[in-house]
Parts: structure tokens; C-alpha cells; sequence
């Protein structure tokens, strides 16, 4: 009588866990594969703005920011700009600044953007800003908090560290206009 209760009991856990754990790990896994898909739209669009138009916008970072915070998870974003060198020193009168090899670019990262747009200051001289063609604008973003699906798949899977994040985009490219 005793072995039938304890293969009871143990029927009962692990039906328990089949029609309450692995669903929620399925819904939990769908909801970050929809988080990732629309942080992956977010970064795109506002990658190509920024190459088309030619200059980064304290309204379109804001708007990026808030696509970002709308799946409910927090976000670390990267920015750089590898703008490229008008004058990386003494040319001689046959260079071309389209040669491949003589372009000389130096980066800034994003408290520097942020600094230029103005960000936690009550009255910024300028909320713009201004690239020119040949830049290179680079964004990345990674989940900062741990999200359900994270946290489940570490119960059950025993993964641990802090690099496990699931949700990550990062989109890059040449600015192809001048800024105005």
C-alpha cells in the first residue's frame, strides 16, 4: 500500500509540472522571441534613420528608448559613431579621400552622444547630432533584468552567470548623407 502512495504522489508532481511548468516556459520563451523581434525592428529603423537622414535626434533617441522600454524589459544601449577624419594630417596633392586605405576615423560612444543631445540638462544649446557621409553609426542593445524565461530556463537547466541574456539586437552601417 505504501510504494502505490509514494508513485501516486510522485504521478501527481510530475503531471503537475507538465501542465503547469513547461507551458509557462513556452509562453515565457514566445514572449521573449516577440521582445527580441521588436527590439530587433527598433534598432534597424533607427539605425537607417540615422544613415539617411545624417544625424542623430534627441526625439528619435527618446522614441528609441520608449520602443525599447515597451516590452517590458530594461535595456542597455550602445552607441557609437566612428566619424570620419577631415584632416588626419598633411595630405599631398594627389590623395583622394575615397581611396580605401587613407580614410582616418576616430569614435565616440554614447555618453558623448548623449552629452551632445543634450541629455539631463534643462536647457541644451543642441538636441542634434550632426554626421556627415562615409560616418559609421553603430548601436547594440542587451536586456539588463532577468526575464521569466531566463529565470526558468536557470531552475531547470542550471545555467548561471550573468552573461545569459536572451534578448539582444545590434544593427550598424554607413551614414550616406550629410546632416543639415
Amino acid at each position: 500500500m505504501g510504494g502505490d502512495t509514494l508513485i501516486t504522489v510522485v504521478a501527481i508532481f510530475l503531471a503537475a509540472i507538465l501542465m503547469f511548468v513547461f507551458p509557462l516556459m513556452s509562453i515565457s520563451e514566445r514572449n521573449d522571441d516577440i521582445s527580441l523581434l521588436s527590439v530587433q525592428t527598433s534598432t534597424v529603423e533607427f539605425v537607417d534613420n540615422i544613415r539617411s537622414t545624417g544625424k542623430i535626434t534627441l526625439d528619435n533617441y527618446d522614441k528609441y528608448l520608449q520602443n525599447l522600454s515597451a516590452t517590458g524589459n530594461s535595456y542597455d544601449v550602445e552607441i557609437s559613431v566612428k566619424v570620419l577624419d577631415e584632416n588626419p594630417g598633411k595630405k599631398g596633392a594627389e590623395t583622394n579621400t575615397t581611396k580605401i586605405g587613407e580614410n582616418i576615423y576616430y569614435t565616440i560612444y554614447t555618453s558623448q552622444i548623449e552629452e551632445e543631445l543634450g541629455i539631463g540638462k534643462v536647457n541644451p544649446k543642441s538636441t542634434t547630432k550632426l554626421l556627415k557621409e562615409g560616418d559609421i553609426v553603430s548601436v547594440s542593445v542587451k536586456n539588463t533584468n532577468t526575464t521569466i524565461a531566463q529565470m526558468l530556463k536557470n531552475f531547470f537547466y542550471s545555467i548561471s552567470g550573468n552573461d545569459t541574456y536572451s534578448i539582444e539586437a545590434s544593427h550598424s552601417g554607413v551614414v550616406m548623407t550629410n546632416g543639415k
